[in-house]
């Protein structure tokens, strides 16, 4: 059995991670910003929605950690964190080393119950 010692804190992020990323406007927003910095009204532009439906998807992967925002005059200029898209990649390293581990034991009992052709 697995044991990672996991925090409600880490629990908690990977949670705002995952459900960011359930969306398939944010995960083209995140796409975009990890490429290069955007202004949130030039992503606005890209969408058919409204600025401020862009700005809560913004938001939502902010508050997930995975973009960060700074300001440059009036705009607020959007930036993907790839080290926060990494964690999410190693948490489902982790989940599918887990699957692994089952399968492969799985193979093992029936490969245990196979009965052997006498000669």
């Amino acid at each position: 059995m697995y044991d990672w010692n996991v925090t409600e804190a880490d629990e908690d992020k990977a949670d705002a991670m995952f459900h960011s990323l359930a969306d398939r406007t944010r995960r083209d927003i995140l796409r975009r910003v990890l490429a290069g910095e955007y202004s949130v009204s030039a992503l606005a532009e890209s969408y058919d929605m409204s600025f401020a439906a862009v700005q809560k998807h913004v938001a939502v992967l902010e508050k997930a950690g995975l973009l960060t925002k700074r300001r440059s005059g009036r705009e607020q200029l959007a930036s993907g964190d790839v080290e926060a898209v990494r964690s999410v990649a190693s948490m489902l390293d982790e989940i599918e080393a887990v699957w692994r581990g089952r399968i492969a034991r799985i193979d093992d009992l029936l490969a245990a119950d196979i009965p052997r052709p006498t000669e």
